[in-house]
């Protein structure tokens, strides 16, 4: 059907786009946290075949950020993209960058309607795409399922609108309210089904940060231990003011294969220091200055890097350091059925002693396990 216009207006069904429209949306949760400093956008091309509309291409953007979802899509839909409809989850973007726009792609793809769930903050584009594309002829809808559109893409958002990372806190708590035990390193708290979800959260997540006394205490790997999401594992962080990490410990000696980032505050004049922050460089290392007592200037210079997403694992103190600077947008609070006693080391908040202004959102359970999650009620 080269050079003939398929125009299936009558699409303009709102149920009908919902359905294209949520198909996109769980073609973008695939690569969440793996897209670096792009979102993780989906795209879905429509057509009518003479039989009703169908889906003749679909695309999601690629692992690394690029190729994007739009270009994708329509290289798979071919000529059938001629006058369809696409539906992406962010706005195309209109800017050209190391590819050209997908504005422009869609346009010379000779689509008929280009139906969106969420407009995309970035400067560069903010409202530039949709007029591209209106100014071609393309009709353009917007707002389709935006609300869930916001929450696939919070992550990135959040770092464009508030220009600093989406901040998840983790926590495994005991029966009777425990993180740990004292002087024992790691210990177990939750479940296999549980753990299993932890690691696929870390695949989905840009970065993850705990505190050296975590760090030292339970000597964690902090990657995505899942079969077929081992190359997903986030950037690794250790808020470490003396630069205390360990050199066999596995983050450390892990590096060179995911990276890690150890944060100190003011540059320390001691030969002791110099020689730490020399020799944890020479195996790969890299040390960040930056006050670790300030959250939020951290958080900004983790914007700048393109990091949309950050997973905070612990320990106490680091999670109330986030906590208490209100920098914490959610709360996964898993709590396993054993009691760790009178030596544990007490949760900073358990199920029901969580901070003024989480609301409770939903309980899932993993075999024993009860994870409870608790959004921030921002203000728009």
């Amino acid at each position: 059907m080269r050079g003939k216009e398929r125009n299936f207006i009558h699409m303009a069904d709102r149920a009908q786009d919902e359905r294209f429209m949520a198909e996109a949306l769980r073609l973008a949760h695939q690569h969440l946290g793996a897209t670096g400093s792009n979102p993780s956008v989906g795209c879905v091309i429509v057509g009518d075949e003479g039989d009703g509309p169908k889906i003749v291409g679909r695309a999601v953007t690629a692992i690394g950020g690029r190729p994007h979802a739009e270009t994708q899509a329509l290289a798979s839909a071919g000529e059938a993209a001629r006058g369809a409809t696409a539906y992406v989850t962010l706005e195309p973007c209109s800017h050209h960058g190391k590819t050209p726009p997908c504005a422009d792609a869609l346009i010379a793809a000779g689509v008929a309607r280009v139906v969106v769930a969420v407009m995309d903050p970035d400067e560069r584009v903010a409202g530039r795409g949709l007029a591209m594309l209106r100014d071609a002829g393309i009709e353009v809808v917007t707002g389709v399922n935006e609300e869930e559109g916001e929450r696939e893409l919070e992550a990135y958002l959040m770092r464009k609108r508030n220009h600093r990372p989406y901040v998840t806190l983790k926590l495994a708590v005991s029966a009777d309210g425990m993180i740990g035990m004292k002087g024992q390193g790691q210990v177990r708290i939750t479940g296999a089904p549980a753990r299993d979800f932890v690691h696929r959260l870390r695949a989905e997540t840009d970065a993850i940060l705990v505190g050296i006394g975590t760090a030292i205490a339970d000597d964690p790997e902090l990657t995505a231990r899942v079969a077929g999401l081992e190359h997903r594992s986030p950037l690794r962080i250790v808020i470490d003011g003396d630069l205390d990490l360990p050199l066999g410990s596995k983050l450390v000696r892990t590096a060179r294969e995911v990276p890690v980032l150890a944060v100190t505050g003011e540059q320390h004049g001691s030969v002791a220091f110099v020689e730490r922050r020399q020799a944890l460089e020479a195996l790969g290392v890299e040390v960040v200055v930056c006050d670790p007592s300030a959250p939020g200037d951290f958080l900004a210079a983790l914007a700048t890097r393109g990091i949309s997403s950050l997973l905070v694992e612990g320990g106490a103190r680091t999670a109330q350091l986030f906590l208490n600077a209100g920098l914490v947008d959610r709360i996964l609070l898993l709590t396993g059925p054993a009691t760790l006693g009178e030596e544990g080391v007490p949760s900073p908040l358990e199920r029901n002693l969580v901070p003024v202004g989480f609301l409770h959102t939903r309980t899932d359970t993993f075999g024993d396990d009860l994870l409870d999650t608790y959004e921030y009620e921002r203000t728009p």
